[in-house]
């Protein structure tokens, strides 16, 4: 099992739906929280730093606030930020694409880069590091009418499933979270497109039970089918 009392953890998206409440049970559990996002009217903080994750020099930005923070360690980043657009692909315009894969794909690989070296150094220190991505169920079964969105998902599931083994190597676990539809703000706020009629969703208290759950008892992957879909 992975102690997470004591540890630093960098949450990225903690404003979010999931985030907020992955930030939460981490702190209740004894862990230094650095929240990061992009709305500032729902961080606060004194760990607390907004970040635009469609702008290249964000990770980096993020990382090194964290380390001027707390410079004696970081054990764990979770990336629960996320952008979603809907819409035909003929429909589909530059800038949307753009910041889709921005914000769901190369902000994510950059943050796990860039923490690599403060990881591995608490590694050798006994502790157990971890990255926790949430890639959604679309990395799994691409959706029509979100194609895009599908993609970029994708595109982030596939680094962590490589890298995944790369970084065991060096003690560094990490786990890829992909629940279906949850109840969170997400899809009531797209970069392009109207939200289709979904079927009810998740539960986001259960979801981030789950997630947090399974950082503590050192799981490397949650599917789909690890999160009980809503009672009928």
């Amino acid at each position: 099992m992975t102690n997470i009392n004591g540890a630093v953890v960098l949450v990225v998206g903690a404003s979010g739906g999931l985030g907020q409440r992955i930030a939460s049970r981490l702190a209740e559990a004894g862990t230094t929280v650095v929240r990061a996002a992009r709305n500032p009217a729902t961080l606060a903080g004194p760990d607390a730093y907004l970040a635009d994750l469609r702008a290249p020099e964000s990770a980096d930005a993020l990382l090194l606030a964290a380390a001027a923070a707390h410079p004696e360690h970081l054990d764990g980043v979770v990336i629960a930020a996320g952008a979603v657009a809907f819409g035909p692909v003929g429909e589909l315009d530059d800038d949307t694409l753009d910041a889709l894969f921005a914000v769901n794909t190369s902000a994510p690989i950059r943050l796990i880069r860039g923490a690599l070296p403060r990881l591995s150094e608490s590694a050798a220190a006994g502790r157990k590091p971890f990255i926790v991505t949430i890639s959604g169920i679309v990395a799994e079964s691409p959706t029509a009418g979100m194609a895009a969105y599908s993609a970029s998902k994708a595109g982030l599931a596939a680094f962590v499933q490589a890298a995944s083994r790369e970084l065991r190597r060096s003690g560094i676990r990490v786990l890829d979270a992909r629940p279906g539809h949850t109840e969170t703000e997400l899809s009531r706020h797209p970069l392009a497109g109207t939200a289709p009629t979904f079927p009810a969703g998740l539960d986001p208290d259960a979801v981030a039970d789950r997630i947090v759950a399974a950082i503590v008892n050192d799981e490397k992957d949650l599917p789909s089918s690890a999160f009980t879909p809503p009672a009928n």
